[in-house]
């Protein structure tokens, strides 16, 4: 079967389309014919070795990229019961989605609705999940806080702000760009700053009579995370879950304190979908949202797979409106 690999660390020119053997089926397992796999932050951190020391995403090499996918299912494991052959899924959280087929946890895998499309469901399980946990359980949102969206034009942004929006949130945005700022409105962004044309923490103090955020989503990392930290209200939380300008090395102890005693926090994404359980209510809530008119999933660009560098590049060049993905 065609996959993208890597042999090494490195930039987008490391991934390589390959023919490699196709997946067996473990028991617990299904192995999936893939439709779609997503693109996503994670596939950078593990390409270029930023996660090599991860214990949460093990990065070994030789290895086959991709953490998002939904399809079909081609085989059924042993042990494994409640899926059927042919029956549409989608999964995050297991690397070797850049293929055609990939050998997934059943527990992992959520059914997708007839009524909705395999690359929205695709689209929905790692950035939408990720948007959940964030808005849901690393800072539970509440009806009158003010959040502070960092790339609000992005995949995981605009779902982001629209989830905020959902639980009663005022929302203010940064983009980089003017045509992003317009994204971030059409989502529901309250206070839109262009982030590079100005310090922000000066918009979000004046929007707030200098009260501050109760919690800021910083995705963007080493340009942005002082900042963000500033920015918040007495005991407010900062919630770092991406670093799309470079990592953070360190945030010293006492610049939480010198900034109002503040909370900071840098999830990853597998420790708030532990199990079936979590993962299939994060994914219900989400499908649910979309059925129901009140959550829009923005697919920007569906690349070829074999044009997974190009989709990379497009991605760390912040240059994608939405999600990027791949058709296998």
């Amino acid at each position: 079967m065609r996959a993208i690999a890597i042999d090494r660390f490195g930039g987008p020119e490391v991934l390589d389309a390959r023919e490699v053997a196709m997946p067996a089926v473990d028991a617990g397992q299904l192995r999936v014919r893939v439709a779609f796999a997503g693109v996503n932050y994670i596939d950078v951190y593990m390409r270029n070795g930023a996660y090599a020391r991860s214990h949460t995403y093990e990065t070994p090499l030789p290895m086959v990229l991709g953490m998002e996918g939904a399809g079909t299912v081609d085989a059924i494991g042993m042990d494994v019961q409640g899926f059927t052959i042919g029956e549409r899924v989608a999964w995050c959280i297991v690397r070797g989605s850049y293929a055609t087929y990939a050998a997934v946890p059943a527990w992992r895998c959520v059914p997708v609705p007839d009524d909705m499309a395999l690359d929205v469901a695709c689209a929905l399980m790692l950035q939408g999940s990720t948007a959940h946990y964030l808005t849901h359980s690393a800072w539970r949102v509440r009806a009158g806080d003010v959040c502070v969206v960092h790339a609000g034009a992005g995949g995981v942004g605009q779902l982001l702000i629209q989830l905020a929006k959902l639980r009663g949130a005022t929302v203010i945005a940064t983009v980089g760009t003017p045509a992003k700022a317009v994204i971030a409105r059409a989502c529901g962004a309250d206070h839109v700053i262009l982030y590079r044309e100005r310090d922000f923490r000066d918009d979000v103090m004046r929007i707030t009579n200098g009260r501050g955020a109760d919690v800021v989503y910083d995705s963007v990392g080493r340009d942005t995370i002082h900042a963000s930290i500033r920015s918040l209200r007495t005991r407010g939380m900062c919630v770092m879950f991406g670093a799309s300008s470079g990592q953070v090395e360190a945030i010293a102890p006492l610049e939480l304190a010198e900034a109002g005693s503040v909370y900071f926090t840098r999830p990853h994404l597998a420790d708030y979908m532990q199990d079936a359980t979590q993962i299939r209510a994060r994914a219900q809530d989400l499908f649910g949202a979309v059925k129901g008119g009140n959550l829009r999933v923005a697919i920007d660009r569906v690349f070829a797979l074999a044009d997974a560098a190009e989709a990379h590049r497009v991605l760390e060049g912040r240059a994608s409106h939405g999600k990027l993905l791949l058709a296998t």
